[in-house]
């Protein structure tokens, strides 16, 4: 597996994980964290991984290694 399609894979699970989490967890307290933000940083640190994928996708050289 490629760093590119290992990146984009990890990701799309963290957007998938931390989405939920921050539409639907307003009205849940846990103590220290809150878990709307969580959510929030998880679905970014995901976005920011998809999109390194994507880039990682594009500048790769096609051919077999």
């Amino acid at each position: 597996m490629t760093k590119a399609r290992k990146h984009l894979l990890e990701g799309t699970v963290h957007v998938l994980v931390g989405l939920p989490l921050w539409l639907f967890t307003e009205d849940v307290e846990v103590p220290i964290v809150t878990l709307t933000k969580v959510g929030l940083v998880v679905t970014c640190i995901g976005g920011l991984l998809v999109a390194e994928g994507l880039y990682r996708t594009l500048r790769e050289p096609a051919g077999p290694r």
